[in-house]
């Protein structure tokens, strides 16, 4: 928990600077620098639901970032890295099982 809290702060006090995206991802990357893409995703989630943050341009550049890297293609829900071409072959293989519809 503190080492999310070390994120989390990071990651609100580079947005207060001003800074977004690749400038905001680098400032906590050298503040926190153990912090993995997971871990600044959930950082992020934690100053979303901060009801003692309001201030939308802040919590708009900490949503960017956090979408941004929990949508990227090397980050899954469980932290593991999965190449392209097992994603691949297991949406084929689903879609297999799945009933054709005329």
């Amino acid at each position: 928990m503190k080492e999310k809290k070390r994120v989390y702060e990071a990651l609100v006090d580079g947005a207060m600077e001003g800074l977004t995206d690749e400038a905001l991802y680098d400032f906590v990357k050298a503040r926190c620098p153990k912090a993995t893409s997971k871990k600044i995703v959930r950082a992020s989630l934690l100053a979303l639901m901060d009801p003692h943050l309001r201030d939308r341009n802040i919590l708009d550049v900490i949503y960017g970032l956090a979408i941004k890297h929990r949508l990227d293609d090397g980050v899954l829900a469980d932290g593991e890295d999965e190449e392209p071409d097992e994603r691949g072959q297991s949406s084929q293989a689903a879609n297999q099982n799945m009933p054709r519809l005329s």
